[in-house]
């Protein structure tokens, strides 16, 4: 069996000699798969509404996305840590095919139980792609080198947020929605092939004991908690029994799994990575700011479409800002990093100007200007290009190459995390705000008669369009009960990005290692793991 110290000096010496156009082949196999799963994350958002109307369960919409994040959430790590002692090519091509099976399964769904259990398997597989594709990136590129190259995952990134509702919009419209899942089976398979030619990375061949009661501890925890913010203030009131009895059984788990790490041979998440201060204020970062994102991204097609009677496919095309922003911002960061070094400043002005996007976020009304509110976005998204893949970067530049791949799934992880518990808590504001606006803005005949009625209308963006036409009055009601809701949940949002500012505050500026191999000649130890500070005992 080869030693760590082995296998993380062997992997550089193989790799080191990539030219740059080797690299750019590299990465267009690596990005269609990423491409994939971060469409897919983006793409069911503006379907949402038609797929309740053809199934008539709107209590069951959010779980559609909880299911993709959660499950994508849970496995990231051990999809990171099979990269680590299986080689990363295969798994990631095993992440591809369990992904492609999900779609499949999801075109097909007879109703909502089958949709939502089907979009759990597309997440298993989405887990694997975007934490897979980042360590990958990390085995061929030296962290000083990287910066050059982040922007085109940047890019990746941002077109799928804009691809995804626009595409979502244009199956809604013309087609079917399940068409938003058929559309990954020839992306997947042309994955699959690009991959196989283009991927040429060395195989481990070492012993192995995969941690699966770590696994099931982790799996069982996050959903105790994700299942709690899901049902708390809508089908439980937030101090039940169900409630907090969901919150105390998912602390538990986490702490089952906390104990089981230090004591398992091959931990899914080695608890020695958080003694760098680095790896631990990175994944602060992520989580908190993944809270404020997804939660942010998962429901502004939809306020489009419903207060301002948009169809599904302008909505997509009205997030063309984040796009823009996220770009401009993600190339402009990763080319300066590469010529300087230096990093340390990014994530502190990204998330400041997230949450600056957000604010301006929560003065949206029903009859805000397109114009303006493209302006708010732009900023959100020049905010994420800011950080999002730095994160990554110096997570990378902190570990061991041993650890390379379970570090970054960590990333991938802790903002999964954050995400899925940020469209589940703040769906459960929107949803508690929405009942709390409707009595504000509609006459007491129409609650009193039809409540019902008026809350499947917000699921509805065609019954809700024609109401215009029929009963002005009652549909200018509920379109600004809806705006003033969803004012709330940016509301709600901006403390949370406020915290992500204070962490990031705590990265220290630390030396990019110019090549992929070991900072001390061999296993890096996890003290020293965080590199050489620029100035001795200084931070820039």
């Amino acid at each position: 069996m080869s030693s760590p110290a082995q296998t993380s000096a062997a992997e550089p010496a193989a790799e080191s000699a990539l030219s740059h156009r080797q690299i750019l082949v590299i990465m267009s196999g690596l990005m269609m798969g990423m491409f994939l799963a971060s469409l897919d994350q983006t793409i069911v958002s503006t379907a949402l509404p038609t797929i309740v109307g053809d199934f008539h369960r709107s209590d069951l919409l959010s779980w559609v996305i909880t299911s993709y994040l959660l499950a994508s959430t849970a496995s990231t790590p051990l999809w990171g840590k099979a990269g680590d002692l299986y080689g990363r090519k295969r798994v990631f091509q095993l992440a591809i095919v369990v992904f492609l099976v999900g779609s499949a399964l999801c075109g097909a769904a007879q109703n909502m139980y089958e949709l939502i259990a089907f979009r759990g398997l597309q997440g298993i597989g989405g887990g694997g792609l975007i934490s897979l594709v980042f360590a990958i990136i990390g085995d061929v590129i030296p962290p000083r080198e990287r910066g050059r190259y982040q922007g085109y995952f940047g890019a990746v990134f941002g077109v799928s947020s804009v691809v995804g509702p626009l595409a979502g919009g244009f199956a809604v419209d013309s087609l079917s929605w399940r068409y938003i899942f058929y559309i990954n089976l020839p992306l997947g398979i042309a994955a699959l092939v690009v991959t196989n030619r283009v991927l040429k990375l060395p195989v481990r061949k070492r012993e192995v004991r995969i941690d699966w009661w770590g696994a099931l501890l982790l799996v069982a925890g996050v959903s105790c908690i994700l299942l709690a913010t899901q049902s708390g203030g809508t089908d439980y009131p937030w101090g039940s029994i169900q409630i907090v009895g969901l919150f105390v059984a998912g602390g538990l788990l986490l702490v089952g799994f906390v104990i089981r790490e230090r004591l398992a041979p091959e931990p899914i998440l080695p608890l020695e990575l958080f003694r760098i201060q680095i790896f631990t204020v990175a994944n602060i970062v992520s989580f908190i700011s993944g809270i404020a994102m997804f939660g942010a991204l998962a429901f502004l097609p939809q306020y489009l479409q419903l207060v301002h009677g948009v169809s599904a496919t302008m909505s997509g095309l009205l997030l063309l800002p984040l796009l823009v922003g996220l770009l401009a911002m993600s190339i402009t960061s990763g080319r300066y990093i590469s010529r300087t070094g230096r990093y340390r400043w990014f994530p502190l002005a990204g998330t400041i100007l997230v949450t600056v996007g957000l604010i301006l976020l929560t003065r949206l009304g029903a009859h805000t200007s397109l114009v303006v509110i493209s302006f708010d976005i732009l900023i959100f998204g020049a905010g994420l290009g800011l950080f999002m893949q730095v994160l990554t970067l110096v997570v990378q530049n902190a570990v061991p190459m041993r650890q390379m791949g379970v570090a970054t799934s960590s990333v991938t992880f802790f903002r999964s995390m954050g995400g899925a518990i940020g469209a589940s808590a703040l769906g459960a504001v929107l949803t508690a705000r929405i009942a709390y606006e409707f009595p504000r803005f509609l006459p007491a005949t129409a609650i009193s008669s039809g409540k019902d009625k008026v809350t499947q209308l917000i699921q509805s963006p065609q019954a809700l369009n024609e109401l215009k036409h029929t009963n002005p009055a009652l549909h200018e009601g509920i379109i600004q009960a809806y705006a003033h809701a969803i004012d709330q949940l940016f509301l709600v949002a901006v403390p949370i990005s406020v915290l992500s500012v204070i962490a990031s505050l705590f990265i220290k500026q630390v030396r990019l290692r110019g090549s992929n191999g070991p900072a001390t000649g061999g296993a890096t130890p996890a003290g020293a793991a965080e590199g050489v500070p620029l100035q001795p005992g200084g931070v820039h």
